[in-house]
């Protein structure tokens, strides 16, 4: 083997594109597929139960705070909020569900739109399902894994508040969030383990959608 091939073996490929850094802005907020931008770039779109911490992943994964408002109220994102970053991509902030206080009136709104969306947007490119450590996979996110796989989305699971478990703790609900998902058609079989506070996974998480991108 020559010198030159083994030099080829042992270097890494180059990085093609790094969003590290890069500045995100906020676009619109939408209730109705009327208002949805134009389906001009990627996107990446992240769901999950209401204060599962989607707003903080973002703020985190985007190194910008305050971009996705944060609150301890449940329901507060009651729209599919829009964020272009560095114009690559739209994130796409999705209405929390699983509020059992929210109007059902409310509730039914909210599913229209997020199925519209799910069904008729080709540029998605995958939806990041957000769940939280401490509860694991509970009824409202059995439904929206149906809902995901009947709509052919890709979607990857995303575990959030991982500090707030022990080593063993993580270990254990890490398999059996793949148990439930290891036979679903539309899942991808990486799940992605992180916390905000702890900056935990956001590597990772950024490296994930760098490579549905670039």
């Amino acid at each position: 083997m020559t010198q030159e091939s083994n030099f080829d073996q042992n270097m890494a490929p180059p990085k093609v594109y790094s969003l590290r850094g890069k500045p995100c802005t906020f676009v619109t907020s939408i209730v109705s597929l009327k208002g949805l931008p134009p389906m001009t770039l990627p996107e990446i779109a992240f769901a999950g139960r209401s204060n599962v911490g989607k707003s903080s992943l973002l703020n985190a994964l985007v190194d910008t705070k305050g971009l996705a408002r944060t609150s301890n109220t449940p329901g507060r994102t009651q729209q599919l909020n829009f964020f272009n970053w560095d114009e690559r991509v739209f994130l796409v902030d999705m209405p929390g569900y699983g509020y059992a206080r929210a109007p059902k009136e409310m509730v039914a709104s909210w599913t229209r739109l997020v199925k519209d969306y799910l069904r008729g947007r080709v540029n998605l490119r995958r939806v990041f399902l957000l769940i939280d450590a401490r509860h694991g996979i509970m009824k409202n996110d059995i439904e929206v894994l149906d809902l995901l796989d009947e709509s052919a989305v890709s979607y990857q699971v995303v575990l959030t508040k991982m500090d707030k478990l022990s080593t063993t703790e993580r270990a254990s609900i890490v398999g059996r969030v793949h148990a439930l998902i290891d036979k679903r058609p539309a899942a991808y079989p990486v799940i992605i383990a992180t916390s905000s506070q702890k900056d935990w996974g956001l590597d990772e998480l950024r490296q994930a959608l760098e490579d549905l991108l670039f």
